[in-house]
């Protein structure tokens, strides 16, 4: 892409807690930072992604089906260390290029699920690597410089939006098995609302208790309403662990269930504990 473009796109991202409108509308986009080979310097690319489970993602060094991989990817190879932003978190992360068996069952989801992936491949005679993202390590970063409340509002919000995503995603896919790139997309945002509700019954659920002993009633509803959430959760799971033979209709269902449920709990969490945490 251009750099002017890349520049207003990054802008955007920013600003808006990782959303942007024209072509990357309603896609899943994040900020790459790599240093450059020759330079040193750090560069800055929005580049699409895939979810791979809770611990990488993978971005596709596509470059448009172009002869030549793409700048960020001969950053990357030359200095694997990066900082990926996703609009609500900012993490350092290790690249790793897959190789062989791996890369071909990546690659192949990610064209099962987008076919404009294939496309791409089809045009050129380089095969498009595959990158795996690995955060490293470390205490949560949440993008820009919010307060509690804050921070905790824009994980709520990327939740709400990876999960419309995913329903758009399946209901767009048919009635016939889930894909594989869908199934891994579900079980990630699984595993993420697992950790985030662990670090709240762990950490900061306590900590309010403790300071604000009139928010008790709220604290202990948050906490059933965490182990509803979780049963749902662990159905999801157990459908999807049927691997092909998931049903779209009824993971669909499940998942409608699942954010129905949520929202009442995100709703009820930010209506009585944000605006306390932010005084």
């Amino acid at each position: 892409m251009p750099n002017d473009f890349n520049q207003s796109v990054i802008e955007e991202f920013r600003a808006n807690a990782g959303q942007v409108g024209g072509p990357f509308e309603g896609a899943r986009l994040l900020l790459l930072t790599t240093t450059g080979a020759r330079t040193g310097a750090p560069h800055t690319t929005p580049v699409g992604y895939l979810p791979d489970g809770g611990e990488r993602v993978l971005v596709i060094a596509s470059a448009g089906g172009s002869p030549r991989n793409p700048a960020w990817y001969h950053n990357l190879v030359a200095n694997p260390r990066v900082t990926v932003e996703s609009g609500v978190f900012t993490y350092q992360a290790e690249a790793l290029v897959l190789r062989g068996e791996e890369r071909d069952r990546a690659f192949a989801r990610a064209a099962e699920a987008e076919p404009g992936w294939a496309e791409y491949q089809e045009k050129t005679s380089r095969v498009i690597p595959v990158v795996a993202l690995r955060e490293i390590p470390g205490p949560p970063q949440v993008a820009g410089t919010p307060s509690v409340g804050e921070a905790i509002k824009l994980i709520h919000d990327g939740f709400r939006r990876e999960l419309a995503l995913i329903r758009t995603e399946i209901a767009a896919s048919g009635p016939g098995a889930l894909g594989a790139q869908l199934r891994v997309n579900c079980l990630t945002v699984c595993q993420g609302l697992h950790n985030h509700h662990t670090g709240e019954d762990r950490m900061l659920f306590p900590a309010v208790a403790e300071r604000h002993p009139e928010l008790t009633p709220v604290i202990d509803r948050l906490t059933e309403e965490h182990l509803a959430i979780a049963a749902l959760v662990e159905e999801l799971r157990q459908t999807l662990s049927a691997g092909p033979e998931s049903d779209a209709p009824t993971v669909l269902a499940e998942v409608e269930r699942l954010c129905d449920e949520l929202e009442r709990h995100l709703s009820h969490e930010e209506e009585h504990l944000i605006p306390m945490l932010d005084r």
